[in-house]
């Protein structure tokens, strides 16, 4: 199976399971390399099946729970994925709420996607209190709260980000700007995006910051602002926002800034936003479950002077 010959993996154990003089112990041990061997196949329906015979035989319990969730989430089955997860913290004590979270969450966008909001709202409910610090309800109750034109609702559901995850912050910092400029607070998302930009940095908050200056006082002072922010947080998103801001003229010097702005944008296309904290994949779309490792909410923008 490590060599990836699975075909040849099922045939061996399917052999041994056939011995009628293997114990209980020796066959639980076969169902259990037979499983994998399965999962490895992508035949999801046979390896469920023996983790279901291995947890009625009371054998191998976390492996064949740890298995047989895989299959759940794979198969995107949500309500049997949450219960397969509280039996295995049960058996194991391993802290399951944060991934329970994740697939009430999956249930969430669902709904939503079927038109059916308030039943979407009931499920993140679930997410939060199996989760207090899911960030990914509240962005999805910020969404919903948005979609109903309910702003308030909104910029109170995406401000928990900041308390529950501040590595997702850039996530919501543009619809929560939309929220705020919808209710006409353009003064009160000036005094929040500030504060996010002193607290945690990101280059998303300060880029919308700069927007903000530019409205209020003109193009000059959003660009003295811009360049003294990135005097103390360096930036190449940042850096490429003054390129394009600076002003334009004829002159070679122009020439040349108008070739590293070019380069540089170039760069950021095709640097990766999001990475995996725990195996480094990297990617720029968000994968709440990391399709490298397999773990969930894991995959985080990238911070520093490339990134946030």
């Amino acid at each position: 199976r490590q060599r990836g010959e699975v075909d040849r993996a099922i045939r061996i154990h399917q052999n041994l399971i056939a011995r009628p003089t293997l114990n209980t112990s020796q066959r639980a041990q076969a169902l259990l390399e037979l499983a994998q061997d399965y999962m490895r196949a992508g035949l999801l329906d046979r390896a469920e099946g023996l983790c279901r015979e291995l947890i009625e035989m009371d054998m191998h319990l976390p492996c064949a729970l740890t298995l047989l969730s895989d299959v759940y989430q794979q198969e995107k089955e949500w309500e049997q994925a949450i219960e397969v997860a509280r039996r295995l913290q049960a058996v194991t004590g391993q802290a399951m709420e944060p991934m329970i979270a994740q697939f009430y969450c999956e249930q969430a966008e669902h709904a939503r996607e079927q038109g059916d909001a308030e039943h979407a709202s009931r499920l993140l409910k679930k997410a939060l209190a199996s989760d207090e610090y899911c960030a990914r309800a509240s962005m999805i109750r910020g969404e919903l709260a948005a979609a109903a034109g309910d702003c308030k609702g909104a910029i109170r559901a995406y401000q928990q980000v900041e308390r529950q995850d501040p590595a997702y912050l850039p996530e919501i910092i543009v619809p929560l700007t939309d929220c705020y400029r919808a209710r006409g607070d353009n003064q009160d998302l000036f005094v929040y995006l500030e504060g996010l930009w002193s607290r945690h940095g990101g280059v998303t908050a300060l880029l919308r910051l700069t927007d903000l200056v530019g409205r209020e006082q003109g193009d000059a002072a959003a660009l003295a602002f811009l360049a003294a922010q990135l005097s103390r947080r360096p930036s190449l998103r940042g850096l490429a926002r003054i390129m394009d801001m600076a002003p334009g003229n004829e002159t070679a010097a122009a020439e040349k800034l108008q070739i590293a702005h070019t380069t540089l944008l170039r760069l950021l296309e095709e640097k990766p936003v999001y990475q995996c904290v725990r195996c480094g994949f990297a990617g720029k779309a968000l994968h709440w479950r990391c399709p490298g490792c397999k773990y969930w909410n894991t995959v985080k923008p990238i911070t520093g002077i490339e990134g946030e």
